[in-house]
């Protein structure tokens, strides 16, 4: 059934229970009444029930909106009894003049008396099942769209998970790039014969970076202290390659630790920085990293000494449009990421609410 079937299949089930409220509350009937005369009141029960609350069933949907939009509870409210006592007036002169021209009603006499008493019965019910029926369909409403409002953010979190895997994978990707996993290896194998302490903190470095690529494929946010791990051990193994050409610098609070972070955004920023800064000049580049809090907001920034780049036109792969996304998926507009580059200066800031 649908939804329009199912709004009248109410509005008939509150028709008929007005019917049966009329007649019996109003109708004069009771159990020692002839049937005849119970169906006969019943009819035209029915008949001043079915004008009162046609009339309201096609109006109040697209009357109660507007109504909500311009006027404040308890405001509306008023508006809505104004509009149910008029339906219900409109609603009894319809069915006054069905019975007219079937000679129920005789003359004026009788119309007025009929208009009159029949008048405040129609206005009680009409408030009674109006504003019973106004307010279930309110309430069906509101519950649809936070239905809807639900799915949607079930929906963006798929979205944001999809994100955080592609940047797990492509961050992975880059890593385990042969000349990456080649350079770790032939340094690590250096090592193995001059400091092999150092060998092992670099195998271990490795293996806790490629671990955290594929741990948490779930947790698109990680506390800072843990993403602040990542990028140790990335520059470090970095370092081994690049030796005194890769300086850096990591200036984070231990009070901002537990803060919540997306998972490698900061990583794929320092990455970046190695990339364009340190790999692309002989003399490398350094690298600060620093974050800061204040006002309920976390920032991050990656700063490095490169020759920089034109930020209108981003590099491929370079990373900032996957973060950016991320950002976008995780945070909404609570968050940013602002570029600034030139030569001998590039800095990326992060701003993410804590």
């Amino acid at each position: 059934m649908t939804d329009t079937g199912r709004y009248w299949g109410r509005i008939v089930a509150i028709n008929i229970a007005a019917t049966v409220l009329a007649t019996f509350a109003f109708g004069g009937v009771g159990w020692q009444t002839p049937w005849r005369h119970v169906l006969e009141s019943a009819s035209i029960s029915f008949l001043f029930s079915t004008s009162c609350s046609s009339l309201c069933a096609l109006a109040l949907p697209h009357l109660v909106p507007r109504i909500s939009e311009r006027f404040a509870f308890p405001m509306n409210w008023v508006v809505i009894v104004v509009a149910l006592i008029g339906f219900a007036s409109a609603g009894t002169l319809l069915a006054l003049a069905v019975l007219v021209p079937i000679g129920y009603i005789r003359n004026t006499e009788a119309y007025m008396a009929w208009f009159v008493n029949v008048l405040k019965i129609s206005i009680v019910v009409t408030l009674l099942f109006g504003i019973f029926g106004t307010a279930l369909e309110i309430m069906r409403t509101r519950l649809d769209e936070t239905t809807i409002a639900l799915r949607t953010k079930e929906l963006e979190e798929e979205r944001a998970r999809k994100l955080a895997i592609e940047a797990q994978l492509t961050s992975l990707e880059s890593r385990v790039h042969p000349h990456f996993l080649f350079n770790t290896l032939n340094s690590i194998a250096e090592l193995v014969h001059d400091d092999p302490a150092a060998a092992e903190r670099v195998v271990g470095q490795l293996a806790s970076l490629l671990r955290s690529s594929l741990d948490g494929a779930s947790m698109p946010l990680v506390p800072l202290e843990q993403e602040v791990r990542v990028v140790r051990d990335y520059l470090e193994i970095e370092r081994v390659r690049f030796g005194d050409r890769l300086r850096y610098d990591v200036q984070v609070a231990d009070r901002l630790g537990a803060a919540l972070v997306p998972r490698l955004a900061l990583q794929t920023l320092v990455e970046n920085s190695v990339k364009y800064a340190v790999s692309s000049r002989q003399a490398g580049a350094s690298i600060r990293i620093r974050a800061t809090d204040g006002g309920g907001r976390v920032r991050l920034e990656v700063e490095d000494d490169g020759p920089g780049f034109d930020t209108a036109c981003t590099p491929d792969g370079h990373g900032l449009a996957l973060v950016r996304s991320r950002l976008a998926m995780t945070f909404g507009d609570r968050a940013s990421l602002r570029v600034e580059s030139r030569p001998g200066r590039t800095l990326v800031t992060l701003d993410l609410p804590s």
